[in-house]
């Protein structure tokens, strides 16, 4: 069974085979391999199971514990968020309490070998006790809980590839140093980037892949997270990586591998798909009506890879989806937040060193306490969380962070006046996005700002009127439930456009028009009307552009407010990097919104600023 690791551990043990294959990888042409016909639905299976062939001698089994987009979730995810068809779920000594339970029970079955396997964004989007120590606790529960490999996701390049080297090696925060006291020694775990090399060298910036060897027979875990990341993280921090092409990437260190005698291989990969069957609820481990770019990735795959870890869409299944060969490959995503745990089984051969057969089941991570009817438990509408299924261990290190962390996350900041949601209108606004937009512009109203925008992908939860655990009274904001909705510490920027490029702006909210590859409608301010026909031509889906009711003129020029990200380019609109004048507000995004807040009680948005048409 895998345990944790000491501090000190380092990378350097993992390095040799890997360093080898780069340098071949390296020589290697880009090809893809050929794709099978598929069917774009699958059936839905608890437990999902894949046979590989007949076995050709001695074999044995071995455990994978996989999850995703952890996002620093160490205390419950609270709402909807925390719920797994209505059972209360999440939360660091909670998940640890279940990967261990699952061990155990692998091992008391004949199981030997066990590894715990994590498929990105474990830190970045996450909530301010994790957050105000740049993921460090992040880290250090999932070294504590006996992670074993990771890769890397989108959301580990937020803070750029050299913040991201740190938290793999460890050490001092350049800025901000050793908050905590007691330093930082990174990772136990490899993280893993084959997909993502230094533009210099062309070399991947971190470990490829890592060998774990079940009783003599090699696994190799290759890792790395979607070739579209430089689209949807800061370019700023990016600038000298690429992100290569994840098909490419796998099959080419399949090569390599093979080479080397290693024929069973496991893709951790951030990327992935999501499962549609109303009504719901829907099978945890389940793949009902599966579709995603996970499928197609998939279906270039040289078929040693028997098992395929995957996340990035927050979404869960256990699927059987076709490979290169036209067999299937076992397909696992355990959402998000720690709300699951995927417990994939799989069989090799020791003589071939391939898969024999290999199965899935998604487990929720309970963490609630049941009524005598069956019902789970509330206090207040807020679940009330069991503690003989706290870890201890992880509890102290928790503790620690809630404590240093609890003056700042409890400061009441604002109020509200009901729920303001992310629930999108047909034209793709939300309540919480205006009034996101509507705090950037008033906290730029003294630069002159006349337009603010907010990308909807920074905007990760809502603002709830109801009691938090946090024990402010209904309709009360803290802080630490603002950075929950903005975690990013984006700076808030203002730039001169034109109103022709503005237009431009708004035509690259769709497909096909500026690069763009994926509809993003952003979060407008009040005053600013547009209406947009899905139907026309990219290019020309924007008209009634307005401002105050006054057409918006192509010649003129106006102050238009957004967060960084958006003026670096990020989510594809490189439009908005063409600003001039740029000038930075203090402080972050998060603290327009809790200026905003306190001006309360801020009611929701009116969501109708953005009309659509036919």
């Amino acid at each position: 069974m895998a345990q944790p690791r000491a501090r000190g551990w380092r990378i350097a043990q993992h390095l040799a085979v890997p360093a080898l294959a780069v340098a071949v990888v390296a020589l290697l042409p880009l090809a893809k391999a050929g794709t099978a016909e598929g069917t774009d639905r699958w059936t839905p299976l608890t437990p999902a199971k894949v046979s590989f062939g007949q076995k050709a001698g001695p074999t044995t089994t071995a455990q994978l514990l996989g999850f995703n987009d952890f996002h620093g979730n160490i205390d419950p995810p609270t709402g909807s968020g925390g719920l797994i068809n209505g059972t209360p779920a999440g939360g660091a000594e909670y998940l640890s309490t279940w990967l261990t339970k699952l061990r155990n029970d692998a091992a008391n079955n004949g199981v030997r070998n066990s590894d715990t396997v994590v498929a990105g964004d474990s830190i970045g989007a996450t909530p301010l006790v994790s957050a105000a120590f740049h993921d460090e606790p992040a880290i250090e529960v999932l070294n504590r809980m006996g992670v074993d490999i990771s890769s890397v996701g989108n959301h580990e390049f937020d803070e750029g590839v050299d913040e991201l080297k740190r938290i793999q090696f460890g050490g001092c925060h350049p800025v901000d140093g050793c908050q905590d006291g007691d330093g930082f020694s990174g990772a136990n775990f490899p993280y893993l980037a084959a997909n993502v090399t230094n533009k210099s060298n062309g070399l991947p910036i971190l470990l490829p892949f890592t060998l774990r060897f079940y009783d003599g027979v090699p696994v190799a875990y290759v890792g790395m997270t979607l070739e579209a990341t430089p689209g949807i993280v800061n370019p700023a921090g990016i600038k000298n990586v690429n992100f290569k092409d994840e098909v490419e990437t796998a099959n080419q260190y399949a090569t390599v591998l093979s080479w080397l005698g290693v024929r069973s291989l496991v893709l951790v990969i951030h990327e992935g798909g999501m499962q549609s069957s109303p009504p719901a609820p829907l099978d945890p481990s389940g793949c009902a009506n599966f579709a995603g770019p996970i499928t197609d990735i998939v279906k270039g795959l040289n078929p040693a890879y028997g098992v395929v870890v995957s996340g990035h869409t927050h979404r869960f299944y256990t699927c059987q989806l076709p490979n290169s060969s036209g067999a299937d490959s076992l397909v696992t995503s355990a959402g998000t937040a720690g709300t699951l745990v995927t417990d994939i089984r799989v069989t090799l051969d020791k003589k071939s060193r391939k898969f024999v057969d290999a199965s899935a089941t998604n487990v929720i991570v309970e963490n609630g306490v049941k009524n005598a009817d069956g019902t789970w438990k509330t206090e207040n509408g807020v679940p009330v969380r069991n503690p003989d299924l706290v870890d201890p261990k992880i509890k102290k290190i928790a503790d620690k962070y809630r404590t240093a962390v609890a003056p700042i996350a409890n400061r009441i900041v604002g109020s509200i006046t009901a729920d303001i949601t992310t629930t999108a209108t047909a034209a793709g606004e939300t309540p919480l996005g205006d009034v996101i937009a509507d705090a950037q512009l008033a906290y730029t109203k003294s630069a002159g700002a006349q337009i603010a925008f907010m990308n909807p992908g920074g905007i990760r939860a809502p603002l709830t009127y109801a009691n938090s655990p946090g024990g402010e009274a209904p309709g009360q904001v803290t802080y630490g439930e603002c950075f929950t909705v903005q975690p990013f510490n984006n700076l808030v920027v203002t730039q001169s456009f034109t109103g022709a490029q503005i237009k431009d702006v708004l035509e690259q909210q769709f497909v096909g028009f500026g690069g763009q590859t994926t509809q993003r409608i952003l979060q407008v301010s009040g005053g600013l009307t547009y209406t947009y026909s899905a139907s026309a031509v990219p290019g020309s889906k924007i008209s009634n552009l307005a401002l105050n009711g006054t057409p918006i003129n192509p010649a003129a020029t106006y102050l238009v407010t957004t967060n960084d990200f958006l003026a670096n380019g990020g989510d594809g609109f490189t439009n908005l990097a063409k600003g001039t004048g740029r000038v930075t507000a203090p402080g972050f995004d998060v603290d327009a919104l809790v200026a905003h807040l306190g001006t309360g009680p801020i009611a929701p948005g009116p969501g109708n600023r953005i009309t659509r048409v036919a």
